[in-house]
């Protein structure tokens, strides 16, 4: 066990943990937090996706130890149901979420991609959630509140 000092959603923790435990369960079990999901644990659905400098990455195959003092962002860290961030606004009013298991991948992964280029193309949108797995089929109204919350970035 080793001291890990994590900054998640901008507070700042300290905790004891095996420095090659998957920055999710830290996440998941020892902060709480309900944002990133299990789902493969393979890094290949995306459930367990957070921002890591301006990356979405997966927090299932990604040790605590290489994320230390490393701002990581999660779907919590983003908004709150009293003020949804932009993105999460978008699939509010597109209808685009169901189940939720794939939120974190989606909404996180689009957000990222959006920051770093404000005008994405469709093509380059589908291309940056393909490695995202959704199954709700929910995709189109998914599209929609992305390109609703590019256009609003863009203004």
């Amino acid at each position: 066990m080793s001291t890990i000092h994590l900054k998640v959603n901008g507070e700042s923790h300290t905790l004891d943990l095996d420095p090659a435990t998957p920055l999710l369960y830290a996440l998941s079990d020892d902060l709480a937090l309900r944002g990133p999901k299990f789902g493969c644990g393979l890094g290949q659905c995306g459930a367990c996706t957070v921002i890591v400098k301006g990356q979405a990455i997966r927090s299932c195959i990604t040790p605590v130890s290489t994320v230390q003092n490393t701002e990581i962002t999660t779907l919590e860290g983003i908004g709150t149901p009293e003020r949804p961030h932009p993105i999460q606004q978008a699939f509010i009013d597109e209808g685009a979420a169901q189940c939720g298991f794939c939120m974190s991948g989606v909404m996180l992964t689009a957000k990222a991609l959006v920051d770093k280029v404000p005008h994405p193309s469709e093509q380059l949108i589908e291309q940056s959630l393909a490695g995202v797995l959704c199954r709700c089929f929910t995709h189109a109204r998914m599209m929609a509140a992305i390109r609703r919350y590019a256009a609003g970035v863009a203004k």
